[in-house]
């Protein structure tokens, strides 16, 4: 054999895999695109500490929830650890904490600023799972209720996060028109408490905010010359995957999602969202509803909403309201709007590492459901044959030692003696990413073997059964 290229597992920093990996531990749509090493709890989604109300935790974090066999017996970070170690997964799996889980077991799920009380109880509990052996912290300040929360919630968080030199991960507020003002927070708060930064999937969502993204990198340049260390992540497409609801204001989200989904029949709430959404209405051809809970496909998968609103004779925003009434969180889409220039000066500068924002999934499982975004399965193949070619070991270091390196995995995504043998061999002659919006289930091509912690896990393009992964808990 000849022609391949020998190099480190790729290390995933950003993905939703938290429930998943205990659905099918395998980790099939990852590991065949020779991922090696799954960093959960990413956008403030995280599933612990669950608090009191897990109904109500698991409908405000449902874009993990794919399987609902899957139960929660944790009641801590160090206990979903456990689970996950118990499960023997097919990677490596590390842990941000969930800024959402950790707020709401302390304020609920309704608007309600902390209080000095409230952020000592957080803090407190922020700074056990992090002994517990967390790689650091994650929010997600578009899902409720975390857009209700203050800057100074942020900052008491982000410096025990700093206090244990551990990284603070941010899908920030708003990725269209208020892009520069959202990364400007977070950049403003690794300022004042010296936290180690990450700027997650960096976009300008909009043609009106294509070249955005040059301004925020201006911001982080600005902050690494001054001896903050923030980085940014993105993923090789020009489509997201969310929450159908995440287009919702969040005050019509206040409560979660039992309090809030009947009140979308309300007519005079359909009219306040209607008269938010004034913009959206040429642009309901950018998104796409993908997936719906439920044991049958409904009508809308795979359907824009600007096509069910000319079905239907009505408009698009009447078709969102409809269907989030229905179903609540229970709806996810993909969204486009971004330019391919701004992904190119993602990708280009030198603090931006790959990451794919997708799931574990297993296509013949519960897992397997509905049109899921194709970075799910080959978000490693695509950058490296579209968008690496040109400095291939450049690529590569961005895919594995480089996002190690953001959340504390040194002895990850390298080849050195003394380091885990995670392996990927594959050919750059056959390297491509099979999986389509249309068609998402589907494996790489060209990925010849996969060593997990030096066992073989894919050869040939076939799993082997093997599940050699480890918990990574970071004392």
């Amino acid at each position: 054999m000849t022609g391949r290229v020998v190099c480190p597992g790729f290390v995933d920093i950003h993905t939703h895999s938290d429930l998943t990996l205990l659905s099918d531990p395998r980790a099939l749509s990852k590991v065949h695109q020779g991922v090696t090493t799954e960093v959960v709890g990413n956008c403030g989604l995280g599933v612990a500490p669950p608090g009191t109300d897990i109904e109500g935790l698991r409908g405000a974090v449902s874009y993990l929830d794919l399987d609902p066999s899957v139960g929660w017996p944790w009641r801590d970070l160090a206990g979903y650890l456990d689970a996950v170690d118990a499960a023997w997964p097919g990677v490596n799996v590390a842990a941000l904490v969930g800024h959402l889980p950790l707020h709401a077991a302390v304020c609920g799920l309704t608007d309600r600023p902390a209080s000095t009380v409230d952020l000592d109880r957080m803090t407190g509990l922020l700074g056990d799972a992090l002994d517990a052996g967390a790689v650091g912290l994650s929010t997600g300040l578009v899902y409720a209720p975390l857009p209700f929360v203050r800057e100074e919630e942020l900052v008491a968080l982000a410096r025990v996060t700093a206090s244990r030199n551990k990284v603070f991960a941010w899908h920030i507020r708003n990725y269209d028109d208020d892009l520069i003002d959202s990364a400007a927070q977070a950049v403003r708060v690794a300022r004042e408490t010296g936290c180690r930064t990450q700027i997650s999937h960096l976009q300008a969502v909009g043609p009106r905010n294509w070249g955005g993204v040059r301004h925020v990198l201006d911001l982080v340049d600005a902050a690494l010359a001054d001896g903050f260390d923030v980085g940014v992540d993105v993923y090789p497409y020009l489509h997201g995957n969310a929450p159908l609801a995440q287009l919702l204001p969040a005050w019509a989200q206040d409560g979660g999602q039992a309090a809030w989904m009947p009140t979308l029949r309300d007519p005079v709430v359909r009219d306040r969202v209607r008269t938010q959404w004034t913009d959206r209405e040429s642009r309901w051809d950018e998104i796409t509803i993908s997936w719906t809970a439920g044991p049958a496909p409904a009508p809308e998968l795979g359907r824009t909403v600007a096509d069910l609103a000319a079905e239907r004779g009505t408009t698009g925003s009447e078709v969102v309201l409809d269907i989030l009434a229905e179903l609540g969180m229970g709806v996810m889409m993909t969204a486009g709007g971004r330019s391919e220039t701004d992904l190119l000066t993602v990708l280009a500068h030198p603090a931006s590492v790959v990451a794919s924002d997708g799931l574990a999934l297993d296509p013949n499982g519960v897992t397997g459901a509905g049109l899921p975004h194709p970075r799910s399965y080959g978000t490693f193949p695509r950058y490296l044959t579209r968008y690496g070619r040109d400095d291939l070991a450049d690529a590569v270091r961005r895919c594995t030692s480089a996002p190690a390196a953001r959340v504390g995995l040194t002895d990850r995504g390298v080849l050195r003696p003394g380091a885990p043998a995670d392996v990927v061999v594959f050919d750059p002659a056959t390297l491509t990413d099979t999986a389509t919006f249309t068609a998402p289930h589907r494996f790489a091509a060209g990925i010849d073997l996969v060593l997990v912690n030096g066992v073989s896990t894919v050869d040939g393009g076939r799993h082997t059964g093997a599940r050699a992964g480890k918990v990574e808990r970071r004392h």
